[in-house]
């Protein structure tokens, strides 16, 4: 099935820990490497989402930057 360029869709198994194994392919587009850590937002009506690397910095940056308007 092909979609959108630069749109992808893994599934990925809960282990009885609760812990999911990112997919080969998803680590490799995104630079996923063993001993990142990853922000996991959730919303109940809307679902579980992991923002790409470097968003929550960018983020923190923007909420605490000095020049922001109050």
């Amino acid at each position: 099935m092909n979609g959108p360029e630069g749109k992808y869709a893994w599934t990925a198994t809960v282990g009885e820990k609760g812990q999911i194994v990112i997919p080969k392919q998803a680590r490799d587009i995104f630079g996923i490497k063993p001993g990142d850590t990853l922000l996991v937002l959730g919303d109940e009506k809307q679902g579980i989402a992991i923002p790409p690397k470097g968003a929550f910095t960018e983020l923190f940056n923007l909420a605490f930057s000095e020049n922001r308007e109050d």
